[in-house]
């Protein structure tokens, strides 16, 4: 049996007729910039997380780049970030000009520690950015506790949390705001790239709107030093349309990340730790095995796909070489990098396909 890590085109089959229906709506519109499709997204996305106000923005790094702008953080200021996340969370600091703080994870959960942002914090620290890695959330309540305290700003990165809660409460409302990826592969993807920016923040979202259309409010009058970033019609035509099955695809998810919690305890794998207060949608389904490509190679010749999230944490990438993060800088978040291995999981995987992996898991770990 081969399973893919992921199959895309299988969960659109499901709602072809209606994407294809949006996308010929959008191409004979004559309106490809903004305008009436992105902002009904926009009312709808704002809806779903319970933030007042939602805007679409290129893609997933631009939103987190915009509200960091929005912010009014630069040159001088300090930024606390994960050690352990994909590096568009480091770049968006580093596109800002602001100083990146990294700080360790939580081994259990692979998400920021509360503990280490406190003890990270400065004079000079302007924001902190929990990211809800996986499809988890981050522990919100003391990192809002942390943000009150300090006056610093809390921008939850959510580009893989589409639809989880925290305490009951949809991810995306917690902080000032919250930056999305439309990603195709994310649990709400597009037909490319987009993302989004949702906030309590009426000024931040007026902000965000300038910066993100060249800095303007009113044609060729520009407040602002901005740059083009606006979600495509299309794109938001499209999400629309997905936006309408993310519950009942999150469910699936769900329910194929309770199946392989089940039945590979026995495993000798570290599965994945989710805290009481916590609800994922399972962008992700990431173990742990000390010899993770050995075992990797093993399931590929089984016809299982499997992704590294992430090979290499952003502190040894050559981009951030400048800093001078040496190996053994963050060892918790080097360790998970050297050890995580993502397992199939999606709305379009079969019982068949799930119980496939979960019996060459066993056979092969």
């Amino acid at each position: 049996m081969k399973v893919p890590f992921l199959d895309i085109a299988g969960a659109h089959a499901e709602i072809q007729d209606q994407l294809d229906e949006a996308v010929l709506r959008v191409a004979r519109s004559g309106s490809y910039i903004l305008g009436p499709e992105v902002e009904a997204f926009e009312a709808d996305f704002a809806r779903f997380t319970g933030a007042p106000h939602c805007l679409g923005t290129g893609n997933g790094l631009d939103a987190l780049v915009l509200a960091l702008k929005a912010m009014g953080i630069g040159p001088g200021d300090e930024v606390i970030v994960p050690a352990n996340t994909y590096i568009a969370t480091w770049l968006a600091v580093s596109f800002c000009g602001a100083t990146i703080v990294p700080v360790e994870p939580l081994e259990a959960t692979h998400n920021i520690d509360p503990e280490a942002a406190a003890a990270a914090i400065t004079s000079r620290t302007k924001a902190i950015i929990p990211v809800h890695l996986y499809g988890q959330p981050a522990d919100m309540d003391p990192l809002l506790q942390l943000s009150e305290r300090h006056g610093l700003h809390l921008l939850e990165d959510a580009a893989q949390a589409h639809g989880a809660r925290y305490k009951g409460q949809r991810i995306g409302s917690f902080g000032e705001a919250a930056c999305w990826s439309f990603y195709p592969g994310k649990n709400l993807g597009a037909l490319g790239d987009g993302g989004g920016f949702t906030t309590t923040s009426p000024e931040l979202a007026a902000r965000v709107s300038m910066l993100r259309n060249y800095g303007s409010a009113v044609k060729y009058e520009h407040e602002l030093a901005g740059q083009n970033s606006r979600l495509d019609p299309m794109q938001a035509a499209a999400l629309q349309v997905k936006l309408q099955v993310l519950d009942d695809w999150n469910a699936r998810r769900q329910a194929i990340a309770a199946r392989y919690l089940g039945a590979l305890s026995a495993s000798g794998l570290v599965l994945p730790a989710v805290p009481q207060w916590a609800d994922p949608v399972w962008h992700l389904f990431v173990v742990r095995h000390p010899q993770r490509d050995g075992f990797r190679a093993r399931l590929e010749e089984a016809g299982i796909g499997t992704v590294i999230h992430y090979p290499k944490p952003p502190h040894l990438q050559g981009a951030f070489a400048s800093q001078g993060h040496a190996r053994g800088a963050f060892p918790l978040a080097e360790t998970l990098a050297s050890e995580v291995i993502s397992l199939p999981v999606g709305p379009a995987q079969t019982e068949a396909q799930t119980e496939y992996v979960i019996g060459q898991v066993l056979k092969l770990a």
